[in-house]
């Protein structure tokens, strides 16, 4: 047994560093923020809503409940309902990068994401959005978890401009996927991708994979 550990410890570590990138999905790979306005406007047609060109910061409960006291509730059982996870719209171009960065040589591509406090419905639906849009053999890829600063990688691609936990030394530099909540806001100096379909993520990707070469 001795002997067996040793050489597959060798093999291990002799092996080439693969980039590792970290995908969010809600905002990155799934549009939460447009669905959730839909489905809003649907549930409560009479109530003021937040247009996408409006929104500003992270939290979109937060904004709801500036612009009008007692929106919270409101807000939670659209996200918090049966199904809004697993049926989320992908961002435009977001299935398709990601399948193809995940091919490339010298890349790992896993998703990181972060579930709800209240997680009856998230957690599950989470893996079935990824079996659905991506394939079953994906959802060994998921990393679930409160506490991104945790996770092990390269790159993380998130739209949450900060991130901050446990660990305040993360192994991944932050990218910051634009969306409607933070075209505006300062990311003092990180860079952003802008989205999926200009093929600039793979400049992005090129230009990591030199830096671990």
């Amino acid at each position: 047994m001795a002997r067996r550990d040793f050489h597959f410890h060798k093999e291990y570590t002799n092996r080439p560093v693969n980039l590792r990138v970290l995908l969010d999905m809600d905002g990155v790979l799934c549009d939460f923020e447009g669905d959730f306005l839909e489905a809003f406007k649907r549930k409560y047609p009479d109530e003021p809503h937040i247009e996408l060109e409006d929104r500003e910061g992270f939290w979109l409960r937060e904004q709801y409940e500036k612009m009008k006291p007692g929106s919270t509730p409101l807000c939670s059982a659209i996200y918090n309902s049966r199904g809004f996870f697993q049926n989320l719209s992908e961002i435009p171009g977001a299935v398709d990068a990601a399948r193809e960065m995940a091919i490339l040589e010298g890349v790992d591509v896993f998703i990181c994401t972060s579930p709800l406090n209240n997680y009856k419905y998230c957690l599950k639906e989470k893996f079935h959005w990824v079996e659905k849009h991506l394939g079953r053999n994906w959802c060994e890829k998921i990393i679930l978890t409160k506490d991104k600063t945790m996770a092990n990688g390269h790159l993380l691609i998130d739209d949450r401009p900060n991130i901050s936990g446990a660990n305040v030394s993360p192994s991944w530099e932050h990218v910051v996927f634009t969306s409607c909540h933070n075209r505006t806001t300062d990311i003092r100096g990180k860079r952003r991708l802008d989205n999926w379909t200009d093929g600039s993520w793979r400049d992005l990707i090129d230009d990591f994979k030199k830096r671990i070469g």
